[in-house]
């Protein structure tokens, strides 16, 4: 946060004890210099905010300790096409790249390595004396402290295209996730839901498509979300967390309705029911939930229409010779025993 200009200073020196590196918020241009790879102890970087105009910087990989690395708004460029060592960013915990030119997929093969974002260390929690500035749902703020158990994925403002890999599903220690402003396409990824202690999620201003999986109703630390100007459609799943989310979360998805939105869904657009929870030989909770009187009525009637229908068509295409047979036989039955009945009565009166 000073006026500094010119370039990254180089070259950094063999053997450092370099462990904290905060640049942001500078005039710095030119590339980061590959000397840094000399940082062996380095666990946090942040050059966010400043000129820099390189490609992606894969010499960061090298550096085992990285904890944090920060380089948003910048001039980078290019694909980020994934790993190219071994143990790339294992320990990294929060990975900011937004507001930048990078292009491309969404580099899946860092998501295969990104170790520390598998899995949270709650019962570890500790305060590390590094400050970073950020953006946290949806607010930029500055960090004077980092807790041991935040983790950030921001890929945020930049031209990424193609799906949400799958590989992300991994990443279930995030606190927050953007991908907004960005072109990706297809659905959003059902297993997003296994991020139990997602609290932000910020996937707007994208070309999304399909539904809104049902899965992410059960995130219930979700504080922030943005699923607005995709081409989402259908209906908004409802109960716990989705019911605190206004229409802005979800506006310019003409296809989306349902509460918040003004839209009502049609019957053919309601969403699909929820496994019942009811126990085997339980028949009240059964007719209750699935089979109630409008279901038998409803079988009744449509039996009813059926037979009738039915008999119109076989009288009036199959002459059915059998049923008049049927019947006169039974007729000419009834009658026998009616003369039958009548004799006896009359012997028994003389």
């Amino acid at each position: 946060m000073n006026n500094l200009r010119g370039t990254i200073f180089s070259p950094f020196s063999k053997g450092n004890n370099l462990v904290h590196l905060n640049l942001n918020g500078n005039e710095l241009e030119g590339k980061i210099p590959s000397s840094i790879i000399n940082c062996i102890m380095l666990q946090v970087l942040d050059l966010g905010d400043n000129k820099v105009e390189d490609t992606f910087p894969y010499v960061l990989e090298t550096l085992p300790e990285l904890y944090i690395l920060v380089l948003k708004s910048n001039k980078l460029h290019g694909f980020v096409n994934g790993p190219t060592a071994n143990n790339s960013f294992s320990k990294l915990r929060i990975f900011d790249i937004s507001n930048n030119n990078l292009r491309g997929p969404l580099p899946k093969g860092y998501f295969n390595r990104f170790e520390a974002m598998m899995a949270s260390d709650q019962n570890s929690f500790y305060m590390m004396d590094y400050s970073i500035k950020v953006t946290w749902k949806g607010v930029e703020i500055e960090f004077e402290k980092i807790q041991s158990t935040l983790r950030i994925l921001d890929l945020s403002n930049n031209s990424f295209i193609g799906e949400i890999p799958r590989e992300i599903g991994k990443l279930k220690a995030l606190q927050q996730l953007n991908l907004s402003h960005n072109s990706l396409t297809g659905h959003i990824q059902s297993s997003l839901g296994m991020f139990t202690i997602l609290e932000s999620l910020d996937l707007s201003s994208n070309f999304f498509t399909g539904r809104i999986p049902v899965q992410l109703a059960d995130l219930t630390f979700l504080g922030v979300l943005n699923l607005s100007h995709n081409r989402l459609e259908g209906p908004i799943p409802g109960g716990k967390q989705f019911n605190t989310f206004n229409a802005d979360s979800f506006e310019g998805n003409l296809g989306l309705c349902g509460f918040p939105m003004p839209k009502e869904c049609n019957s053919d657009e309601a969403p699909p029911l929820q496994p019942s929870d009811f126990h085997d030989g339980d028949d009240s909770k059964f007719f209750e939930e699935g089979f109630g009187w409008k279901a038998v009525a409803i079988g009744y009637g449509s039996g009813f229409v059926f037979g009738v229908t039915m008999g119109y068509v076989v009288f009036r295409t199959r002459k059915p010779a059998w049923f008049l047979k049927v019947v006169e036989d039974l007729w000419n039955l009834k009658a026998r025993r009616t003369k039958k009945n009548a004799r006896r009565n009359g012997a028994r009166r003389n």
